[in-house]
């Protein structure tokens, strides 16, 4: 069908159009968790191993890696609602071809790890091409609560697919389940369609950031390496993100070793961490967060160190409910908080370039903290605490002793020097002061025609 510029006139446009996207994300985003959600239980069944678990994330984070600064060049010279579909589409790949080769009967691990691959190709473009748009779709003074609202995307149907997953499981199977997924995702292109995402207007960053492929694909880093206020932020996110990734991967393992492989109790526990995310999410879309941004994200890190460290220290649902919940909370104002830092100071024309080699630096530890997660439970911790040992002697009166005890300590420890990290950060004033040293990007950068 022609777009003619009167139907174009009548399409949503600003703060009705991104949330007729984000009505289209959180539906395609609900079905792909109860996929993720059946298919963890799968895999556990099938393998019975952290390291094994641990290497999906491998799987999706290793693509985004290599082809993150090529997706960012390629946001902010094309379309970005052309950029924003290729991630659905990817996915519509990945999770239908699961999907027949489960109906077959076919389905093997190395699948798994194949459609991982193809789902963090698809997340390279989603989201530094989602993040530059909503620059470009909502005003300033609501960045916070548009991030606000995203981030209830990423939580809001945790707090229900596991629940609505383990209900369906009996009735319709896994195949059910995945064919849901898949439909959604042509519901997710058609919000898109439905919708204007103006372009960004051309800024004196984003003329000096022309050249060859090769020349902006690396201005991203350029960019943040010049500018030590967001070099330490990333920094902040880089080993937080070690730490952090190291411990959830290890999460589902550990409460399905430490309740016999309960699902429910898995599920609830999920559940609660979701609605801890939700509510935070609500509140950030209400509330905004601090008025200096950078003191949310140093104090939500903090929380979230110490929730994480209570967490690795429970031994059942009384202690990994609350912690869950109050851990997640903090979530959204750690990542809302930031995403206003960036978007505020960073050019929209040069955000996709920025915003990759952003969060390639902050994720660029990804892949090996699964690994290293895996080989310290598996070979080191788990032994160590299931045994007469001296490390079962020492710290068995802080996460017990037995199946599961192991992974439940290395949470502890990574919990800790997660703390340490936004501690350290709050005594530098390139850190504290971030919002003050910058200048946001509509102030000294003149239009170029």
């Amino acid at each position: 069908m022609k777009i003619t510029p009167a139907l174009a006139a009548k399409r949503p446009t600003g703060m009705t159009a991104f949330a007729v996207v984000w009505l289209g994300q959180i539906v395609s985003v609900l079905a792909s968790s109860m996929s993720q959600f059946g298919l963890t239980i799968w895999m556990f069944q099938e393998t019975g191993s952290a390291l094994a678990m641990g290497m999906m994330q491998v799987a999706f984070i290793t693509p985004f890696l290599l082809l993150s600064p090529i997706a960012g060049v390629m946001v902010d010279r094309y379309n970005r609602k052309l950029m924003m579909m290729v991630s659905d589409f990817t996915a519509i790949l990945a999770t239908g071809s699961v999907f027949v080769l489960l109906l077959l009967g076919r389905l093997e691990i190395w699948h798994l790890y194949v459609a991982a691959a193809l789902n963090g190709i698809g997340n390279t473009f989603q989201w530094p091409a989602y993040s530059a748009a909503i620059t470009t779709m909502v005003p300033k003074e609501q960045y916070s609560r548009a991030n606000g609202l995203m981030s209830l995307v990423e939580a809001g149907p945790m707090v229900v697919a596991p629940l609505m997953a383990g209900a369906l499981l009996p009735l319709i199977g896994l195949t059910g389940i995945l064919s849901i997924d898949v439909f959604t995702f042509f519901f997710a292109i058609g919000a898109l369609l439905l919708v204007v995402v103006p372009e960004p207007q051309r800024t004196t960053a984003g003329h000096e950031a022309q050249g060859s492929m090769w020349h902006e694909a690396i201005y991203g880093f350029r960019y943040i390496f010049q500018r030590p206020s967001l070099l330490g932020l990333q920094l902040v996110f880089f080993f937080c993100n070690l730490f952090f990734g190291i411990a959830f991967t290890l999460l589902a393992p550990m409460v399905l070793t430490r309740t016999d492989s309960n699902s429910i109790i898995f599920g609830t526990v999920q559940s609660v961490g979701a609605i801890g995310a939700v509510v935070g999410g609500v509140i950030m879309s209400a509330w905004s967060g601090f008025r200096h941004k950078v003191h949310g994200v140093l104090l939500g890190w903090m929380v979230s160190a110490l929730s994480l460290m209570v967490l690795g220290a429970g031994q059942g649902m009384e202690i990994w409910l609350p912690a869950m919940f109050i851990g997640a909370l903090v979530g959204p104002l750690v990542n809302t908080s930031n995403q206003a830092i960036w978007q505020a100071k960073v050019a929209p024309d040069v955000q996709g370039r920025v915003f990759s080699a952003r969060r390639l630096i902050a994720w660029f530890t990804n892949p090996i903290s699964p690994i290293i997660a895996g080989v310290l439970a598996d070979y080191v911790f788990e032994p160590g605490m299931t045994a007469d040992t001296a490390m079962a002697a020492t710290f068995g009166p802080l996460v017990g002793v037995g199946p599961g005890a192991g992974m439940g300590l290395v949470m502890v420890l990574c919990g800790l020097l997660g703390l340490l990290v936004p501690v350290i950060a709050f005594f530098v004033p390139a850190i504290r002061h971030a919002e003050s040293i910058l200048p946001d990007h509509d102030q000294p950068a003149p239009a170029i025609a």
